[in-house]
Formats: structure tokens, C-alpha cells, sequence
């Protein structure tokens, strides 16, 4: 009976190794998906940030505050307060 016995822990040690490699595979594809998705929405949000950067500066340039620059897009700038 011991031969019987290895052969059920080395068919149940390949099932479960099986078992994980699948359930990896599953979540590494989950993982991509949502990886892509996130990638795209950001693309869009990007696009949708310039159109509307566009929209303030036509706003302005109707106003006639052409000649002041636009804001810095820097993230290193940090708004100035008076000093005391």
C-alpha cells in the first residue's frame, strides 16, 4: 500500500500545482485588463484636461487677457501668499 500512497500524493501534489499555475494565469490576465483599463482612462482624461486647458485660453483670448501667460503647469509651483 505505501506505492498506492505515493501514487495519490504525486497525482494530488501535480492537481494542485495545477491548480495555482491556473488560478496565476487568471489573475495575471484580470490584472492586464484592469492595467489596460485604468491606461485608457487616463488617456482620456488627459485629452479631456488639454481640450479643456483649449477652452480656457480661447475663453481668455475672447476676454482679451491674451497677454497675461498661463498658469505654470509645474508641479513644483506652489501658490504665493503675502508676506506678513
Amino acid at each position: 500500500m505505501d506505492g498506492h500512497d505515493s501514487e495519490d500524493t504525486k497525482q494530488s501534489t501535480a492537481d494542485m500545482t495545477a491548480f495555482v499555475q491556473n488560478l496565476l494565469q487568471q489573475m495575471q490576465s484580470r490584472f492586464q485588463t484592469m492595467s489596460d483599463s485604468i491606461i485608457t482612462k487616463i488617456d482620456d482624461m488627459g485629452g479631456r484636461i488639454n481640450e479643456l486647458e483649449q477652452s480656457i485660453n480661447d475663453l481668455r483670448a475672447e476676454m482679451g487677457v491674451e497677454g497675461t501667460p498661463p498658469p505654470a503647469s509645474k508641479s513644483g509651483d506652489e501658490p504665493k501668499t503675502p508676506a506678513s
